[in-house]
């Protein structure tokens, strides 16, 4: 029998919430079929070390924090893919012996961490780490890419026709800082390390499609409030009609007008700022 105390229950031991605010919130966390932790964080009840260090008592284990900063070994680095650390929020933090010191965001992914010990003959010693700390991590030593915090509006656009990239990119310039990327994966990458405001990806690109993308962005704290934009070169209303039913915020059909692209993608920013006065308001 699971004799673990309830994430809510810690919460109100540890003083961090009160009970009527657990209640409330795991309420809408049963109604949404989301964990409570989740709901907790992105409603700003929590900070995301308090989540960390909440499960690590729930799990009984460990916690690390500002591990990004140290250096790791290739070899160690080499027993997980940086695409599995991203997508199962995963990093490797030592290697001794058959002993793999393993950071983790979610302690309840047993399977994963069931098969890297499998693969590697290894016993894996698991140890809680945020989101956060896991994405920085991750950018840095896999990637090669530090996370930072935008100052100025910015704009990710995501398109595998070179020609195209550059011209979007080009018309989005004079108004705002614009990173580029040109396949799914690597927009994906870009997206926890620069934290771009608004998104622009294509429908049809190699190792994820615009709807893989995004898909991989609402599953992710972090990212499921960016308002992204599809573009297709399919443009009947099917399509379009598909594409607000799978999230995005708004469509644009090739080929791409300029005065269609500042303007929808002016709107994502002004919904961007009406969130953010509605989260403070």
């Amino acid at each position: 029998m699971d004799q673990r105390k309830r994430i809510g229950e810690i919460f109100v031991e540890q003083n961090i919430l009160s009970q009527k605010t657990v209640e409330r919130v795991l309420a809408i966390a049963q109604r949404t079929n989301r964990r409570l932790g989740a709901v907790l964080e992105e409603m700003e009840l929590i900070t995301s070390e308090e989540l960390a260090g909440t499960l690590a008592i729930q799990y009984k284990c460990r916690t690390v924090f500002n591990f990004a900063k140290f250096s790791f070994p290739p070899q160690l680095l080499n027993i997980i893919t940086g695409e599995v650390a991203l997508e199962n929020q995963i990093f490797p933090l030592k290697l001794d012996g058959t002993r793999l010191a393993l950071a983790m965001a979610d302690p309840t992914i047993t399977r994963i961490v069931d098969n890297i010990a499998m693969n590697n003959n290894l016993t894996i010693i698991p140890y809680i780490a945020s989101r956060k700390e896991i994405n920085m991590a991750v950018s840095k030593h896999y990637f090669g890419m530090d996370v930072v915090d935008p100052t100025q509006k910015t704009v990710l656009v995501i398109e595998d026709d070179k020609l195209i990239l550059t011209m979007l990119a080009h018309l989005l310039s004079g108004e705002y800082k614009v990173y580029t990327a040109m396949d799914g994966l690597q927009g994906y990458k870009e997206v926890i390390s620069k934290k771009p405001h608004v998104i622009l990806t294509d429908k049809e690109m190699p190792k994820l499609d615009g709807y893989g993308f995004l898909d991989a962005l609402l599953h992710a704290p972090e990212s499921k409030h960016i308002p992204v934009i599809l573009i297709s070169g399919t443009t009947n209303a099917d399509v379009e009609a598909e594409a607000f039913e799978k999230g995005f915020f708004d469509f644009i059909s090739k080929p791409v007008k300029e005065l269609t692209l500042l303007t929808r993608v002016k709107r994502a920013f002004d919904y961007c700022e009406k969130q953010r006065y509605l989260s403070f308001g």
